[in-house]
């Protein structure tokens, strides 16, 4: 039996000698692997094909599902948004790199989440419209927006009486703990802006430089080891410090 999935491409890895498995976060079976077969055929209509399975793209599938089988099977494929700007521009591709290898890391169930998805839809989609001045912050509101979804947000909010982040604990206290995991004075503030903001409403940028980006980015990535393995050794992190300006 075949389902109409809407899907996100995460990875694609080389199959035999013309497919590739691609894994996507799906809108009705949330995290799954497909075999696309054909789509290296050193021929003008594979390697079109092969443009679909580019990472970020947003896909509309006609896919088999067997719950009992980790590696499912796509009929037909077509795009369900078609970028313009994000994978031709480099900022953009960074930024899109570091969303997706973050969900690589944090995502490791196949349970169907539609809030998540399009969380995540909203945010790619966004990445590609907005100006760059409004894409800015989009890894610093990506990534503690990804928190609350993960179990693990900051709760609270800075201010005079509470002014210290607690990284550990994940919450805004009044006096500095017994360990070195914290965020103060403006780049508290900061967190307690962007941790604010809807999840779902269209990110803005709060006209920051780009050392306070990168150093907010430091911290968050603090954050998330903290709470879940693996996400301190990401490989696309330093290339997003390199072009966040």
């Amino acid at each position: 039996m075949t389902h109409k999935v809407k899907g996100i491409v995460l990875r694609t890895v080389k199959y035999g000698e013309t497919s590739v498995i691609a894994t996507l976060y799906t809108d009705l079976f949330g995290l799954q692997s497909y075999l696309v077969k054909g789509v290296r055929k050193s021929s003008k209509s594979g390697a079109s094909k092969i443009n679909y399975f580019q990472p970020g793209a947003i896909l509309e599938l006609q896919a088999y599902h067997n719950p009992f089988k980790s590696l499912q099977f796509i009929k037909e494929y077509q795009w369900s948004y078609l970028y313009t700007e994000l994978f031709f521009h480099v900022t953009r591709s960074a930024i899109a790199m570091y969303m997706l290898e973050l969900i690589l890391h944090c995502i490791k169930q196949e349970e169907t989440n539609n809030e998540l998805f399009d969380f995540f839809e909203h945010f790619f989609i966004s990445l590609d419209k907005q100006n760059l001045e409004e894409i800015a912050d989009y890894p610093l509101t990506f990534t503690l927006h990804l928190a609350k979804f993960l179990g693990f947000q900051i709760h609270g909010n800075y201010s005079s009486k509470t002014p210290i982040l607690d990284l550990q604990e994940g919450m805004f206290v009044a006096e500095k703990p017994y360990h070195n995991y914290v965020v103060e004075d403006n780049y508290a503030a900061i967190t307690s802006e962007l941790n604010n903001l809807e999840t779902h409403s269209a990110p803005k940028s709060l006209q920051l430089n780009h050392l306070i980006r990168r150093e907010l980015l430091k911290y968050y990535q603090q954050f998330f080891s903290l709470h879940l393995q693996n996400t301190s050794e990401m490989k696309s992190f330093r290339v997003l410090q390199a072009v966040l300006q």
